[in-house]
């Protein structure tokens, strides 16, 4: 069976869920390392546990570029391949690759001229600030390579060949993990040996990427001879196309600046307390993600084949699906909130603070599937306006003006409330963009030539 067969026929429920499984390992194990992470660097202190939840705001600007050009080239790469054109398929690929890498690069030259001003912005305090410092420093020499890493690991994706995506990543997180406790305490590096982990992991995952395209285990190619096709309207639709995932990856970090800002206020604690409380989250999440992330690829083939009926399909499974998982993951968030805030710091005014945050985050994602999969169904068919405003929405419009106006109101309450209601405000919105997308859809499949 071709790749064209195995994502236009095979039945739904069983395409998706094999897509899924690649790329909910990869954030399984992504995410075992930030959790791993956090808990090693905890062990140095509250303060050096702030500054790993302050760099993550900044690495979500790192993150921002990587999903901008790969969300953007996977999503033309998909429709390009569901009409059988490789050659503008692998254009785009190595168009956004390049792309990817230069735009971290950047990142990694304006990062060490105002570095100081940076750990500052991102919301250290003075005890924060020195470790922030440091760990920091780490993540931009590793900027390129984490772009364009997740660059290629969207293409693989939307190829329709996560399981390749998942070696990269995989290997990656568990050198990561390994890395930590060698180089935070064998060698006696503290925080800066986290740091090195997370850059050499970067860098190996890197390597085996590139590999994929480069020995022919992909439809698309990575060639410099495709840049010579690439012009300035192609680099256009595809930062276009993935500005959703920008938009959303931006505004992640400029909410977790303006998060970290708010929490200063009540001290090292409460930094610590929402840091930890972002990165259990999203480990319970990212299984939901996962298989949107699978339901993506074959939303973007299907869409250019003209197979709509199995869009349609496509769209409810993975809806129900993911909102299943969601249910059970952040109902046992809810019960044993106590005891996981503890494992990753052993301070009650951590706990303390960071139990209510996480129950009330648990209680409001779990109207997060619906939202997700209307976003990814959009920016997967090529709705860019959309799928920006849903990111938009969910990412800061409605987030920013809850933090600010909770905070005001309700202080350390207020923060802890805000990122709930703004998720669950985004679901009225997001649903008309669904009927208003499966209204204009046409009705018959398109013949196959």
């Amino acid at each position: 069976m071709t790749q064209y067969e195995k994502m236009t026929e095979t039945p739904i429920p069983k395409l998706i869920l094999t897509l899924s499984v690649p790329t909910v390992l990869s954030m399984l194990v992504t995410n075992v390392y930030n959790l791993v992470d956090t808990a090693f660097v905890g062990r140095l202190g509250t303060s050096a546990s702030g500054a790993v939840g302050v760099v993550f705001g900044f690495m979500a600007i790192i993150q921002a570029f990587g999903f901008m050009f790969g969300q953007g080239s996977g999503s033309i790469i998909s429709r390009a391949l569901g009409k059988k054109d490789v050659g503008s398929a692998s254009d785009h690929a190595i168009l956004g690759f390049v792309s990817s890498f230069t735009g971290g690069l950047l990142i990694t030259v304006f990062g060490f001229v105002f570095l100081d001003e940076i750990v500052s912005i991102l919301g250290s305090t003075e005890t924060i600030a020195p470790f922030a410092r440091i760990y920091i420093t780490y993540i931009l020499f590793a900027a390129p390579f984490m772009s364009s890493s997740l660059t290629l690991n969207n293409i693989l994706r939307y190829e329709g060949r996560a399981s390749l995506g998942m070696i990269g990543l995989m290997t990656g997180g568990i050198l990561n993990i390994a890395g930590d406790p060698i180089f935070m305490f064998a060698l006696k590096m503290d925080i800066a040996g986290a740091g090195l982990s997370t850059a050499l992991s970067q860098i190996v995952s890197w390597c085996i990427l590139v590999g994929m395209f480069l020995f022919g285990k992909t439809e698309t190619k990575l060639s410099v001879g495709g840049l010579k096709n690439s012009s300035v309207k192609m680099l256009f639709n595809i930062m276009a196309t993935g500005f959703p995932s920008m938009l959303r990856q931006g505004l992640n970090s400029i909410t977790t600046v303006m998060l970290n800002s708010r929490c200063r206020v009540y001290g090292d604690p409460a930094v610590a307390a929402m840091s930890i409380v972002t990165r259990i989250i999203f480990f319970a999440f990212s299984i939901a993600l996962g298989i949107g992330q699978g339901f993506q690829p074959v939303a973007g083939f299907n869409y250019g084949a003209g197979k709509f009926s199995r869009l349609k399909k496509a769209f409810k499974f993975t809806m129900l699906v993911a909102e299943g998982i969601i249910i059970v993951g952040c109902g046992v968030l809810f019960i044993f909130s106590g005891e996981l805030i503890g494992i990753f710091r052993d301070d009650p005014e951590v706990i303390e603070i960071g139990v209510r945050a996480l129950r009330l985050q648990a209680l409001a994602h779990m109207t997060l599937p619906p939202t997700m999969a209307v976003e990814m169904l959009l920016q997967s068919t090529g709705k860019r306006l959309g799928a920006s405003v849903l990111s938009s929405l969910r990412s800061g419009v409605l987030f920013i003006p809850a933090l600010i106006i909770l905070s005001e109101i309700r202080g350390l309450a207020g923060i802890q409330e805000a990122q709930p209601v703004s998720l669950i405000l985004a679901l009225p919105i997001a649903l008309p963009f669904a009927v208003s997308f499966f209204k204009k859809l046409p009705k018959e499949d398109k013949e196959t030539k």
